[in-house]
């Protein structure tokens, strides 16, 4: 039996980002990054952690709610870039609870919740600057092609994510997905042929059906002629019907089964072909769930919550790409 002499014996350990740091594996596992990518979002982290921090100083001295001068008071846990980086990473790769989070960086578990609310926006705000975040408010399709004009082939698909179970009965109706057989989120995603993310729709609850989703953030009156010749767009049978209701794009989908018949050998070789090529769009949502909070199931239940950390993860993996190249 441990008794209290025991017990002050033990050595109290954190997390060891030190040694982290210099394993490229161990990083990965738990931050989802290289070293060398760590290192170099670190740097503008910091640029826009300190902007965010002087400028909330000047906020409440203004207001008359700080007297203190900048950097003054107790000094917390993640008391450098690294430690700060590294915590919301952390959080974002491996998705822990908040007090297992407070446990392993030594800190309050009501701490451990400020801090994730604090370094998410900072995050966002390094990825936007970085010019990785995908887009979010397009018109049309063609608003999309003359954003990306490279983009010669685009890939549709829809990024579903369990969430826990709503205590309102209405919402439990909303968001259970017949497909998943759990309640869930979902997002529409275009990515490119790189599979570089261009486009995140709305957070939306599971139920719609991935195409009526797509319809109703673009919609076909939107499209003209011209400039969609270019461009062949990629989707799998949860859009079936897309090609009679947007004429002018040139679909390239598979082929459905007959009910009651097979595919002929020729078409089994072109849904191959097809299937070969829409893999990257299926890449690209594997980028994206390399994050624990991604495809594990979503806890916290803050409007809004879900909706940013999908965009958060979307600029990271677009982030990712833009260093391997």
């Amino acid at each position: 039996m441990l008794t209290d002499k025991d017990l002050d014996d033990i050595e109290v350990t954190f997390m060891d980002i030190t040694r982290a740091l210099s394993q490229d594996r161990a990083i990965k596992a738990v931050t989802g990054m290289s070293i060398a990518e760590f290192k170099s979002l670190a740097e503008k982290f910091e640029r826009v952690y300190e902007m965010k921090r002087i400028k909330v100083y000047e906020e409440e001295v203004m207001s008359g709610k700080r007297k203190r001068q900048l950097g003054g008071g107790r000094k917390g846990k993640l008391d450098n870039t690294y430690k700060r980086l590294f915590f919301i990473l952390f959080y974002l790769k491996c998705y822990p609870t908040f007090d297992l989070l407070a446990l392993l960086f030594g800190m309050h578990r009501a701490n451990s919740y400020r801090n994730v609310q604090k370094l998410l926006p900072v995050i966002r705000e390094t990825l936007e600057g970085e010019m990785v975040l995908p887009k979010r408010k397009i018109r049309s399709l063609e608003e999309l092609f003359e954003i990306y004009p490279e983009s010669e082939e685009i890939f549709i698909d829809a990024v579903e994510r369990s969430i826990q179970r709503p205590k309102d009965k209405k919402k439990q109706r909303e968001f259970y997905s017949g497909k998943k057989k759990r309640h869930t989120q979902k997002n529409t995603i275009i990515t490119n042929k790189k599979r570089r993310i261009l486009y995140l729709g709305p957070t939306v609850e599971g139920k719609k059906h991935d195409y009526k989703a797509f319809k109703e953030e673009f919609p076909s009156s939107t499209l003209s002629a011209g400039l969609l010749e270019a461009f062949s767009v990629y989707a799998d049978l949860g859009y079936l019907g897309i090609e009679k209701e947007y004429p002018l794009l040139k679909i390239k989908m598979p082929k459905k089964k007959p009910k009651g018949k097979e595919l002929t050998l020729q078409e089994r070789m072109e849904n191959r072909k097809i299937s070969s090529v829409r893999i990257k769009v299926e890449h690209a949502i594997s980028g994206i769930k390399r994050f624990g909070i991604i495809w594990g199931v979503l806890r916290n239940r803050k409007e809004g919550f879900g909706d940013k950390v999908m965009e958060i993860a979307c600029g990271l993996w677009n982030y990712h790409l833009s260093k391997a190249n």
